[in-house]
């Protein structure tokens, strides 16, 4: 009798992983990521609702607006950040000295959160001097940035296109840190996980 409970046991705790591993990858393949293109290649993006809620429902609109869509990666430092989001990059009339001067004029309170700036993590850029002026720029970073743990909004990561992001780095810049040759954001577009990276 002992063994045939022992066995009922073991089955129920099979069935109950089995059951409970399918859900999660179902999950993650429904769970929306951000799909950039670049002129340079694709980048994809996992989002964290959960420790930046509110800049993620931002970034999002942004892209649901196309508001990215053709903007340039304005700001590249090897071994620190690549960045991007000003929208007036797009514009050919904008002067290169105004780049990363802009946004859409909607701003967002702080969301320092446990999430490290870890290479790969995207962040919000904002001013210097007011932690709640994050508006539609955002950065990747190149390295471990432990500098910025906690004054800056980590709301995503790159989870396929890692290569692609140290192309962008390895470009030529001026002494401003803008690329000589632009790199574009052709488009970015909201997907499932499953569609953009088709696991």
């Amino acid at each position: 009798m002992k063994n045939i409970t022992i066995v009922l046991y073991i089955s129920f705790l099979f069935i109950f992983l089995c059951c409970w591993a399918g859900c999660s990858e179902n999950e993650q393949s429904k769970e929306e990521v951000g799909v950039i293109e670049t002129s340079l290649g694709e980048i994809v993006l996992r989002f964290y609702p959960e420790s930046a809620p509110m800049h993620v429902e931002r970034v999002k609109a942004i892209i649901a607006s196309g508001e990215y869509n053709n903007v340039q990666f304005h700001r590249v430092i090897p071994g620190f950040v690549v960045q991007a989001g000003d929208p007036t990059t797009a514009d050919s009339k904008t002067q290169r000295r105004e780049y990363g001067k802009n946004g859409t004029g909607v701003t967002l309170p702080a969301e320092f959160n446990e999430l490290k700036h870890l290479p790969g993590r995207v962040g919000m850029a904002r001013g210097d001097h007011d932690i709640n002026s994050a508006d539609s720029q955002w950065y990747i970073c190149l390295d471990t940035l432990a500098h910025l743990d906690g004054r800056y909004t980590i709301f995503a990561e790159v989870i396929e296109g890692m290569d692609v992001v140290h192309k962008i780095a390895s470009v030529e810049t001026d002494a401003h840190d803008i690329p000589l040759e632009p790199v574009r954001i052709n488009s970015v577009k909201l997907s499932s996980y499953k569609d953009a990276v088709g696991e």
